[in-house]
């Protein structure tokens, strides 16, 4: 008589691996990639979204601070040196990681898994949103250092369109995800939040942080989009705001 065989095993893959050093020179790559999210990375986006709230207060006060900002000393060197090789980095290298890793959602649907796969999607969104939004504001068609004031104008004329309104919203919300996010991470990987506990409990913090960046980058795109800003200036009379705010109030 012939022995029924028992049908294969399903070959299971491992999970995300937990958190831990890395070996050899990726340690410190790993680090770097780490920091730079963070700082300067973090703390630009953070800048960026105070710079863009000011077009609640109209095409003039938006004007104005991107003319402060591009009268900063050495402002070209900074720009290179703690915005885009930063990015450049932190980017390319995130998409290392996530080509090297594995998340196995299917196998393991547990939220670590998902955090990760949300993470690394989040990142890419990001990436591709970065490079198209600085091309547009920074590279093409009228430029913003020597033109602050028409600042407002081209990025209401960008978000006129339905399709790069959608695009804006959404890459909002995967910045917003991804830095709070990586802020959690930062905290576990550098040994700041020990512990379960602990770890649960800065991630509330986090996840609030989040909502509140989620909430002032969704405003600043609103401030471009509003009814009340449509009939806004090519060009905004930035120096006559300037030499209103610092002419000292009469006596």
């Amino acid at each position: 008589m012939a022995t029924a065989q028992n049908p294969a095993t399903p070959k299971v893959r491992a999970g995300v691996q937990p958190i831990r050093a890395a070996k050899g020179t990726s340690f410190i790559w790993r680090k770097l990639h780490s920091l730079l999210g963070i700082i300067p990375i973090g703390a630009f986006f953070i800048e960026h979204l105070l710079s863009n709230f000011e077009a609640l207060k109209g095409p003039s006060a938006y004007g104005a601070q991107v003319k402060f900002l591009n009268a900063l000393p050495l402002v070209r060197v900074l720009e290179w040196t703690f915005i885009f090789i930063p990015i450049a980095y932190h980017a390319f290298y995130g998409l290392y990681i996530w080509f090297r890793g594995k998340s196995n959602v299917v196998y393991y649907p547990w939220a670590g898994n998902w955090m990760y796969v949300a993470q690394r999607w989040t990142g890419l969104i990001a990436t591709a949103y970065i490079i198209q939004h600085v091309l547009r504001q920074r590279f093409m068609g009228i430029s913003l250092p020597e033109n602050p004031g028409a600042a407002f104008h081209k990025v209401q004329v960008e978000l006129s369109n339905p399709v790069m309104l959608a695009v804006y919203v959404i890459a909002m919300i995967a910045i917003c995800w991804h830095f709070a996010y990586g802020i959690w991470l930062f905290a576990a990987k550098w040994g700041i939040t020990p512990g379960e506990v602990a770890r649960k409990r800065f991630g509330y913090i986090c996840a609030a942080f989040g909502v509140i960046l989620l909430f002032m980058g969704l405003a600043s795109i609103w401030a471009f989009v509003r009814p009340e800003a449509r009939n806004a200036p090519e060009i905004a009379p930035v120096a006559v705001l300037r030499t209103a705010a610092l002419t000292p109030a009469a006596v």
